[in-house]
């Protein structure tokens, strides 16, 4: 049986995306994203919840989120789970679990103070150069962050 690793969340972006690079030049941007829950209790009250979210851009897509997005914008993502961990100096191991984005869509109205507009990008959109795409996924030392 085949297996399923998919995510999609839409919600606001927490901090404007930063773009790094990676050791060989690969293009790589970590966006914190907020998406909310509000729910009533038997009791009538209402409850809101926050989750937040890390999603881990790639190549043309790393670019485009940071050209496009600021804190605030609405945006789709759509991508795969991905689980990392390091040690740090003091030899405790930590653990991240990401999404690797594959799709964007920026829903903030254009104009608005959360984005640029309305647009959808991919990271295997067919009118990006073959020269900016993620053809394999660095290994996790090669990370900047």
């Amino acid at each position: 049986m085949n297996s399923l690793n998919h995510a999609e969340i839409i919600g606001n972006i927490t901090r404007d995306p930063e773009l790094k690079n990676t050791k060989a030049g690969q293009g790589v941007t970590t966006i914190g994203v907020a998406t909310n829950r509000g729910w009533t209790d038997s009791n009538g009250s209402r409850h809101d919840e926050a989750e937040f979210h890390n999603v881990v851009c790639w190549g043309k897509l790393a670019e485009i989120s940071c050209q496009f997005l600021k804190k605030g914008s609405k945006v789709y993502f759509a991508g795969r789970l991905r689980t990392r961990s390091w040690e740090d100096e003091a030899g405790v191991k930590h653990f991240r679990t990401e999404i690797v984005a594959q799709d964007m869509i920026i829903l903030s109205p254009k104009g608005s103070s959360g984005g640029e507009g309305i647009g959808g990008y991919s990271a295997d959109d067919a009118e990006a150069p073959l020269e900016d795409m993620v053809i394999e996924e660095p290994s996790a030392e090669d990370l900047p962050f």
